[in-house]
């Protein structure tokens, strides 16, 4: 499966790279946007709730990390409550390959 992170700045400034199994995400987020707190953490689950299944599809198994970087970003996103409008930036979507920054 053609893996890819995103990288995305959080309301206070934090950068953070986050891991997609699949490419899905490119359908969900594009770089340079601003999406509120509470529509990041809402497509976040929705597209790697599909990567997910696709790599259940694939191998039989659904992916443990997919899971783990929902709960990451839900974590996060949990520092906003009371501001589910604030900022969530997503500078970047990079291929596996590339993604070390």
């Amino acid at each position: 499966m053609p893996e890819m992170y995103f990288r995305v700045r959080w309301p206070d400034g934090e950068i953070q790279r986050c891991y997609s199994p699949s490419t899905v995400i490119a359908d969900y987020f594009e770089p340079g946007a601003v999406y509120s707190v509470a529509d990041f953490v809402a497509r976040s689950r929705q597209a790697l709730g599909i990567a997910s299944a696709r790599v259940r599809a694939r191998y039989g198994v659904a992916c443990a990390a997919a899971a783990d970087q929902l709960i990451e970003i839900e974590t996060t996103a949990a520092a906003f409550t009371g501001q589910p409008e604030a900022p969530v930036t997503v500078e970047a979507l990079l291929p596996a390959s590339g993604s070390r920054r």
